[in-house]
Order: structure tokens, then C-alpha cells, then sequence
């Protein structure tokens, strides 16, 4: 994934938050597949800047899982596993497909149990949180 491919779909995913709510969900799981990915140089910052869209804080290499690894990527390496593609056109094009058709509830839970896994963690001072 190209620097310049990745803040010009991030551009387009601006267009989807501006437009409807049900838009802005499918924009956040299309956001949640580059979180890993997005290496933040400078023109990525710049534009994240721009349109004061906040990167939560996670240690580059830290061995726990990023916030938004826990729920999204289980099941999407699951549906994606043994797959091969010809193209980065047909992987976005199955992704999309995955995340169109995923129920809305599948978001909803993701986030209600990110904060209990927030608790745990801040109540056991940093150590790892188990499901």
C-alpha cells in the first residue's frame, strides 16, 4: 500500500463520515483495516491533522494487541484464510464485501467490550487483558 493510495482513500472515507451515519459506520471498519498498516509519514499526519481525525495511542511494538485488533481482525482473518488475490482491487473489493454485509450489532458489541478491556487493563495497572 502506497503512501499516496492510502491518503487518498482516506480522503474518500471523509466523504462517507460527511454523508450518513450508516456511511460513517462501514467508513470506521473500512479506517479499522489501514490502522496497522498506516506508518505515519508525514503526509498521512498532515492530512489526519487536517481533518481532526485522532490515531489512538498504542506503543509501535508492543507485543499486546492494538485497540483495534481485538474484535475487527479475529474474524476477518478467519473469512479471509486460504484466500489468494490477483490484484489489491480484489482484496479491497472481497473487504468491502465482508464489511457491507457484517450486522451492525458486530460493531456495537466491539466497542462495549473495548471499554470494559480498557478497565481491566487500567485496573490491573498495564498487565494483559485477556478476553
Amino acid at each position: 500500500m502506497t503512501n499516496n493510495w492510502c491518503c487518498r482513500y482516506l480522503h474518500l472515507c471523509k466523504g462517507y463520515v460527511l454523508c450518513t451515519w450508516t456511511q460513517a459506520i462501514k467508513t470506521l471498519r473500512y479506517l479499522a483495516m489501514f490502522k496497522k498498516r498506516l506508518c505515519m509519514q508525514s503526509n498521512k499526519m498532515q492530512w489526519l491533522q487536517r481533518y481532526g481525525w485522532e490515531i489512538l495511542p498504542h506503543p509501535a511494538h508492543s507485543p499486546d494487541l492494538a485497540p483495534s485488533d481485538f474484535h475487527l481482525f479475529g474474524p476477518w482473518k478467519r473469512h479471509l484464510g486460504g484466500m489468494a488475490f490477483d490484484t489489491e482491487d480484489d482484496l479491497i473489493s472481497e473487504l468491502r464485501n465482508w464489511f457491507d454485509n457484517l450486522d451492525v450489532d458486530f460493531f456495537r458489541v466491539g466497542i462495549n467490550s473495548l471499554l470494559s478491556r480498557w478497565q481491566k487493563c487500567i485496573d490491573l495497572h498495564g498487565d494483559y487483558v485477556e478476553k
